[in-house]
């Protein structure tokens, strides 16, 4: 079996990137999507999805005939075949230009099993699945907000990842979209429109919110000017984590309170984390990003509630319960706060820009997210998963569905977890001893 590095070369060798545009043009009254500050606050991250099927899934099918739903289904989302542009002022929006979505076409020597299992050690092995470009790489004005590559095996199946730049919408966002043209594949009839925000009207009135200092889930970095890219301190490395559901009942049966997988898990890797870094008072904050109720939108927009928690004790010799009362009534919510910042920094004179995902370690409640519901030919993935990319030092943990089981009488059973971390190298290596030995998890 070849490395992972050279099985990524070979997968790039042998790419053929085409665009996918909508099928008709995009009327007038849609040209133009206003970017909220929200979205401005996650320009620096980028979504990246994988999702592997078996060959009965995508027997027959051709790259005409996966591509070929796109066109009708970017007349709905005409804004991710946009591009962008900037204001008098200098503020970044969309400009809806039916640009178009970048689609990649590639084949692997491996089969899907040896990739899986090489993905047990090394998440990095992922990498080469899903097109990953940085928006102004090299020209903002003409990258892509959207890549969608699809990567045939030897053994016939076929991985289909999802490059989604974040300032487009969040992970829920990415999601959906996927869903939905795996139901234009099957021939779903497509709705006429989507419920599209009023992307210039903040859900959180600047006018309303207090003066405030830099609220604490955001950090500034170096002013990055047209090429949407940071760089971080540390050699940053992903490794899933997978939790039966037996695990997880087991740990939410020492809870006093009625609390979910997330709180739970989020709060074993804390103070895991705790344990390891030099110095403890740095993971005494944490932010959390979690979905809060029904989505308002289903045009794609960045509607996550973000919020941080701080501990008053050393995180690292607490009880489990303790951080899972923590996070479940101290969190305080700052979307407002981000919002008027980044609404200040982009009316005023620009110094800094800021990132989310890493600016404190960032635990991210993806349970919800529906990414077994994409289906090829009736056949569900045999494995999904979500990361994220332009991560800062602190380090980010998804929780996330783990693929349903079979039950007694043929239902889906769900329950299993999967938890995707990206962490300094260093730490990350700890890390999987530390919860391997005292929780039992790998």
């Amino acid at each position: 079996m070849v490395s992972s590095p050279e099985t990524i070369h070979c997968l790039k060798s042998s790419m053929r990137l085409s665009s996918v545009v909508p099928a008709t043009i995009t009327g007038q009254e849609h040209k133009v999507h206003e970017l909220t500050n929200m979205d401005l606050a996650m320009k620096l991250h980028y979504i990246k999805g994988v999702y592997f099927f078996k060959s009965e899934a995508v027997e027959g099918l051709t790259a005409k005939d996966l591509k070929k739903p796109m066109f009708q289904l970017l007349q709905l989302y005409f804004a991710v075949s946009g591009r962008i542009r900037r204001s008098g002022t200098g503020r970044p929006f969309i400009k809806c230009n039916d640009s178009g979505v970048r689609t990649v076409e590639a084949r692997c020597d491996d089969t899907i099993d040896e990739w899986l299992t090489r993905a047990v050690e090394d998440d990095s092995v992922f990498d080469g699945l899903a097109y990953n470009q940085a928006l102004g790489d090299p020209d903002l004005g003409f990258s892509p907000l959207v890549f969608v590559q699809f990567t045939w095996f030897k053994c016939g199946g076929m991985s289909v990842g999802l490059g989604w730049a974040n300032v487009l919408g969040d992970v829920f966002s990415a999601s959906t979209f996927i869903n939905l043209w795996g139901k234009a594949m099957a021939g779903h009839k497509q709705q006429k429109s989507l419920h599209v925000p009023d992307s210039a009207k903040s859900e959180f009135p600047v006018s309303v919110l207090p003066n405030i200092v830099s609220p604490n889930a955001v950090k500034k970095v170096d002013l990055v000017g047209d090429l949407w890219l940071t760089p971080n301190n540390s050699k940053m490395k992903t490794h899933t984590f997978y939790i039966h559901g037996e695990k997880i009942n087991h740990f939410l049966s020492d809870q006093n309170s009625k609390v979910s997988a997330f709180e739970v898990l989020s709060a074993i890797i804390w103070k895991s984390l705790s344990k390891i870094k030099e110095n403890a008072k740095e993971t005494r904050m944490v932010t959390l990003c979690q979905k809060f109720g029904e989505r308002k939108f289903e045009f794609p927009s960045n509607e996550m509630v973000w919020s941080t928690v701080e501990a008053d004790f050393w995180v690292a010799e607490a009880e489990v319960s303790e951080l899972v009362e923590l996070i479940l009534k101290k969190k305080g919510d700052e979307n407002g706060m981000i919002e008027k910042i980044m609404g200040n920094h982009e009316s005023g004179e620009r110094c800094s820009d800021f990132i989310t995902y890493g600016a404190n370690l960032t635990f991210v409640n993806l349970e919800e997210i529906e990414i077994y519901e994409l289906e090829l030919k009736g056949q569900k993935p045999v494995y999904a998963n979500y990361s994220i990319n332009g991560v800062g030092d602190e380090g980010v943990v998804l929780v996330l569905p783990a693929r349903p089981k079979c039950g007694k009488d043929g239902d889906d059973v769900k329950g299993d977890r999967t938890v995707t971390v990206v962490l300094p190298e260093n730490q990350l290596a700890q890390l999987k001893v530390e919860i391997q030995n005292n929780w039992d998890i790998v």
